[in-house]
């Protein structure tokens, strides 16, 4: 069988082509022996054009990462060498992208780099956080510790994104359950009523003319409402990833009556926890905020967080801008400079995190409880519109009749 590979040589210089080999793993061994470290690796097509069978492509759930992490240290507090534990942990695992990933930086720190420079090979598995604080543990001597702080912070992590997906999901699915049973009742319970109209040879009020109208519309023309569905969400996630439609959907989900209070509550817990964490392992303030910009999961927020970073840079505390920035709470601000000034600030902001931690699930069971109702009176009252704009002529009959 063919491989093309992409893979690192001895000076770090990136080089492509071709090997033979029975399977991926004999392929990765005979790319090694060549002292070449692969990067991508796919059968058939040359790597990056088309190919979508690459090492470490997609992601790893961070249930699963978390779970490796709290092993990881255990096996390290127990005083199993790094090589040894990466050996044990990767043989217990699914075959996946994590067993690859630990396999490749077991053989990298055989090859003589450190577990931060072998993690760092494999991005899409330990990002720039995760590499950050294993160099801290590493040069600290206190690798099972951060492993453990690791594991927390990802534990932490994990409850808030699912606290906000949760919220998220229950309306979706409402809203998605009464868009069918609407669609339903104007494609093929609507069209027989009129039928039974029709023959009485009077017109119809005009309520029941509009929900006619829309009913004609979507029969007719069901393939551009179908394209709308399908084409929409796709359109909607490219306007996303360009930088101004990241900028306008931020600002527009911060304001956004009921959702913006949890996303920015969320997104301070999670950049909060995230510095605190970081400078707790002893990472460098100016690096802890350019990482825990990106984890805040809103571009309004993590803008904010860069521009207080210029400022940190040039010599200033870190509170004195963050205090220009509308996105932080007065709170969120005083706490930092206080222990920026008594010199615990790892400490203070850990405290931030436990307190917005708190406050998003309280505001997610607030939303959710105003949600319910809401979407029970919106959409009851729509399909109450087409019950009546589908019982107004009988009525009209009626009264013909009873005249």
């Amino acid at each position: 069988m063919k491989f093309q590979y992409q893979a690192k040589n001895a000076s770090g210089q990136l080089v492509q082509g071709e090997i033979e080999a029975a399977n991926q793993q004999e392929a990765i061994i005979r790319l090694r022996a060549q002292q070449l470290l692969p990067t991508r690796l796919a059968t058939g097509t040359r790597p990056g054009v088309g190919s979508k069978q690459t090492m470490f492509a997609g992601s790893v759930k961070g249930r699963d990462l978390q779970i490796f992490t709290r092993q990881f240290a255990t096996l390290i507090n127990a005083g199993i060498p790094v090589v040894d534990s990466l050996k044990i942990l990767s043989e217990g695992l699914r075959p996946g992208l994590l067993k690859e990933a630990s396999a490749q930086v077991k053989t990298s720190i055989e090859g003589g780099r450190r577990l931060a420079d072998s993690m760092a090979l494999v991005p899409t598995v330990f990002d720039k956080l995760y590499v950050n604080m294993i160099q801290a543990g590493e040069e600290a001597g206190i690798l099972d510790g951060i492993l453990l702080r690791l594991a927390s912070y990802m534990e932490k992590s994990e409850k808030i994104r699912s606290q906000v997906k949760g919220a998220l999901v229950y309306p979706a699915v409402i809203i998605s359950v009464a868009l069918l049973v609407i669609a339903g009742i104007l494609v093929f319970i609507l069209p027989k009523f009129m039928e039974f109209f029709s023959s009485s040879g009077k017109e119809p009020p005009a309520l029941t003319q509009m929900v006619v109208g829309l009913s004609n519309s979507m029969i007719h023309n069901w393939y551009l409402y179908l394209g709308v569905l399908v084409v929409g969400p796709i359109a909607f996630k490219q306007w996303l990833k360009t930088d101004e439609g990241r900028d306008s959907f931020g600002r527009f989900i911060l304001k956004a009556p009921v959702f913006g209070e949890v996303v920015q509550k969320s997104s301070i817990a999670r950049l909060t926890r995230t510095l605190s964490t970081l400078l707790s392992s002893g990472v460098g303030l100016i690096e802890a905020i350019e990482i825990s910009a990106k984890t805040s999961g809103n571009i309004v927020i993590e803008q904010s967080l860069l521009r207080c970073k210029e400022s940190v840079v040039s010599g200033r505390p870190f509170a004195a801008p963050l205090a220009k920035e509308k996105a932080f709470p007065e709170m969120v601000v005083q706490m930092i400079a206080i222990g920026e000034q008594s010199g615990t600030l790892d400490v203070m902001l850990g405290k931030i995190a436990d307190f917005y931690e708190d406050e998003v699930e309280t505001a997610v069971k607030a939303m959710t409880s105003l949600l319910e109702p809401l979407l029970m009176v919106v959409l009851g009252g729509i399909i109450a519109v087409l019950v009546i704009a589908m019982y107004l002529p009988i009525f009209s009959m009626a009264d013909v009749v009873g005249g």
